[in-house]
């Protein structure tokens, strides 16, 4: 099922077809595909090329493991991504590997990694579901995770599947973007700057040549 975004501007159309559903085909990945989804991950960016995530998946072809990971679950999620063929949970390691030091790119460095395992989900045809909403103290009893690396989100991934099924939680439901320029404050050197409040551009309503800011370790 697609479910194509409608813009304020143009996007790639790959951007455009991500969507996060709770309806899965219980057809399986197969496991070259699911390491393809992994291995895009591992090439995002990160702050030092420090690489501070990891993942713990759990397909349906080891029921045991499959098992573990859907009983950390919250009970809204738990009736829906069960039915997913893959379920995963990412890891931010909290501190450098160089030198220990706290480390707080971690977390969006991890979004970084998830958000490129999700692209190349959807460029295959595939579906991913993040979601919040597990049981952190569970997960790091039940799987060892030792200190120093934090539980961030669960994952559902697969095919999509039948948006009418009843075990999908139809009782969420999504929330409506906000518009773009919400999320742009824009910086333009020729007139000496801007406030992070607001720029002259925007009050102006033109961008000009103007860029949005960006910042990197």
């Amino acid at each position: 099922m697609d479910n194509p975004a409608t813009n304020d501007f143009p996007i790639h159309e790959l951007l455009q077809r991500r969507w996060s559903p709770r309806a899965f085909s219980e057809k399986q990945v197969p496991p070259e595909v699911l390491r393809s989804l992994f291995e895009a991950a591992r090439w995002a960016a990160s702050c030092f090329n420090d690489q501070p995530w990891a993942y713990l998946v759990a397909p349906k072809e080891n029921p045991e493991e499959f098992a573990r990971l859907a009983s950390v679950l919250m009970e809204g999620n738990a009736v829906w991504a069960s039915r997913a063929p893959v379920l995963a949970l990412s890891l931010a390691r909290t501190s450098f590997q160089q030198n220990n030091k706290p480390n707080r790119h971690a977390m969006h460095d991890l979004g970084a990694a998830s958000a490129s395992l999700t692209l190349e989900a959807t460029a295959r045809g595939l579906a991913v579901h993040q979601m919040a909403g597990f049981f952190v103290d569970k997960a790091r009893e039940l799987f060892r995770i030792p200190d120093g690396w934090e539980p961030m989100a669960a994952i559902a991934i697969g095919y999509p599947g039948d948006p009418d099924s009843p075990r999908r939680n139809s009782a969420s439901v999504s929330a409506p973007r906000a518009v773009a320029k919400r999320y742009l404050k824009w910086s333009c050197p020729e007139r000496g700057g801007t406030s992070p409040r607001s720029s002259r551009a925007e009050r102006k309503g033109n961008h000009g040549p103007c860029t949005a800011r960006s910042n990197s370790c």
